[in-house]
């Protein structure tokens, strides 16, 4: 199997410090240290820069990072076959998912996976849309889902398109009564969180002029329903994440429809992981069924 030292780096630059790496695999702080400097001298650089608040990449170390999470990912793959091979179907998948994803799909599609495979571990890391490509592109998880469009480096299956919609308090309405306007837009403030505020959502406010001086941010989808609520701007959200959210709040379409195309992207290495392989075919079928003729894959 690979070496010790790689799973020791790629734990330290997850964990950001020797201590925390050392707590996570089981073994002493020196032991991470004398690994690290082994892996250094058989490499011929300095992969981490040492400080009183843990470890940094240097340089060479971030180009040498993705190509030794590979390895590791690789063997995991090894040990998935060798796994089904004697019949356990042990393993583990690693799933990056935004905050409407978490919500409202991940519960179900999770329970049916488990149903089937519950000796495989399945973890799951919550971040931004370009936050979980570039997870996926290290080899720090296995597959997620984002929003099109996606640079290249990894494999991408469109999934559905999601209509956005304007939030308005209660006594908010629209000129026209059904659809959100120019009109309705100007002089008016908005609430956006602020990781997730790009590509679709950018287009929508650039199409109705609206200026950065009038945008707000919140933490999560639920706190912009409530400041919405209590009048402090409109909202701009999708209709995943307004799924599941109630409120004192009116949704409408805006009068030039926008929507975002959501999409599962997957590691080109660990997409052949049985694991991962069954997760990606739960998924498709979970999304396949619940929305029909919007599903967008195969």
């Amino acid at each position: 199997m690979s070496n010790f030292s790689y799973q020791v780096f790629s734990e330290v630059v997850a964990k950001g410090s020797f201590a925390k790496a050392a707590q996570s695999l089981n073994v002493t702080p020196s032991a991470v240290s004398h690994s690290i400097n082994q892996l250094e001298n058989e490499m011929g650089f300095p992969l981490l820069i040492r400080n009183r608040t843990g470890a940094e990449l240097t340089a060479d170390g971030k180009t040498l990072l993705p190509v030794i999470r590979s390895i590791l990912n690789l063997e995991d793959q090894l040990l998935q076959v060798a796994s089904n091979i004697n019949g356990s179907n042990s393993g583990q998948v690693r799933i990056g998912a935004f905050s409407s994803v978490s919500t409202n799909w991940l519960p179900k599609i999770i329970q049916k996976f488990k149903e089937k495979y519950p000796q495989v571990e399945v973890t799951v890391v919550q971040g931004g849309f370009n936050q979980i490509v570039e997870q996926i592109k290290q080899g720090q998880v296995d597959l997620g889902f984002s929003s099109l469009p996606i640079e290249e480096g990894v494999v991408v299956e469109p999934l559905i398109r999601d209509q956005i919609y304007c939030v308005t308090p209660r006594d908010f309405t629209p000129h026209n009564k059904k659809s959100i306007t120019d009109t309705d837009v100007a002089k008016q403030n908005f609430v956006l969180q602020q990781v997730d505020y790009d590509r679709d959502t950018k287009r929508a406010l650039d199409r109705y002029h609206v200026s950065g001086n009038s945008i707000s941010y919140s933490i999560d989808d639920p706190s912009i329903l409530a400041m919405v609520e209590s009048g402090l701007g409109l909202g701009i959200l999708p209709d995943l994440a307004l799924t599941r959210m109630g409120g004192e709040v009116n949704i409408y379409p805006f009068e030039e429809p926008y929507y975002r195309t959501l999409c599962l992207v997957v590691n080109p290495i660990t997409q052949k992981s049985p694991s991962v392989a069954r997760m990606k075919q739960t998924i498709e079928d979970y999304l396949a069924e619940v929305y029909q003729d919007r599903y967008l894959g195969d």
